[in-house]
């Protein structure tokens, strides 16, 4: 039990890091050796297509890094509970929370009472509830954008400057295998061999991102959580879909959609009687 719970505090503290540390690898491969290689006009100074995905590039990282923040400032913490409180008798004593009654969860990473508690990000540090599903899901979306259009000009980079053929799909699938044997044989150099990491990275994560996405707004439209659906209490819904993405992204929603703002106010206090209320 000791050692899974410190393998999970580590991973609280590789993750952040972790995605920062792409999210600037991104930035610097996109503008210092995609574009300049894909968008190269020798007779031209101002080049309107470079410009055009160097604001679509920073459009969607900013979302991503701006809903990210939003994620971590926004925490489903309750700010009333000094004293944990005693766990419900069906608490499964998991390993990262504990079930309390009246559907709040005690994190035992983040050491914290969490509302409407649907599971630990890793990679925001922070538990996901109540108070910042809406920016996790926005997180999720721009995320899965950016990594994915990134696989996108990657592969027109190594089209342009290897001229590699990914008209045969099995290219792009062999391409990583293939390209370690070359870097061990001394045929390519690390930095290929690097691009075509970072290639599979961005596919690994935008899909991930996509998954998590698509996991997160099904849940929200039926008002549950993934901690509910992992003690199998999926039987109903509460209240009508809309409703319920209405309590998630707030009445100001489409703004949220483009642009990392809060959208919802949510009094950590008055959830439980939010709560009570709904299923009465």
């Amino acid at each position: 039990m000791l050692f899974r719970m410190v393998k999970l505090r580590l991973l609280n503290m590789i993750a952040p890091a972790y995605f920062f540390t792409a999210t600037v690898v991104t930035f610097v491969l996109h503008f210092f050796l995609f574009m300049p290689t894909i968008f190269r006009t020798p007779d031209v100074m101002f080049n309107p297509t470079m410009l055009v995905h160097a604001v679509v590039l920073l459009y969607l990282m900013a979302n991503a890094l701006g809903n990210y923040t939003m994620t971590i400032w926004f925490p489903s913490e309750s700010a009333n509970e000094t004293v944990v409180p005693v766990c419900s008798p069906d608490c499964p004593d998991r390993i990262d929370a504990h079930y309390l009654l009246n559907g709040c969860h005690f994190c035992k990473v983040c050491k914290k009472v969490i509302l409407k508690r649907d599971h630990h990000c890793f990679f925001t540090g922070n538990c996901i509830g109540n108070r910042n599903m809406r920016y996790f899901i926005m997180f999720s979306i721009y995320t899965s954008s950016c990594c994915l259009y990134s696989l996108v000009i990657g592969v027109a980079y190594l089209t342009v400057e290897y001229s590699i053929s990914f008209e045969n799909p099995l290219t792009f699938l062999t391409l990583l295998p293939l390209s370690t044997g070359y870097f061990f044989l001394g045929l390519i150099s690390g930095l290929q061999l690097f691009l075509v990491l970072m290639l599979y990275i961005w596919l690994g994560i935008g899909l991930v991102s996509a998954g998590f996405c698509c996991q997160q707004l099904l849940l929200v439209a039926r008002g549950q959580t993934w901690c509910q659906l992992q003690k199998g209490q999926l039987e109903e819904s509460h209240g009508s879909w809309m409703a319920n993405l209405s309590d998630v992204f707030g009445s100001r929603w489409a703004l949220g959609l483009f642009l990392p703002v809060r959208t919802v106010e949510t009094i950590p206090g008055n959830w439980q009687v939010y709560h009570d209320h709904k299923h009465e």
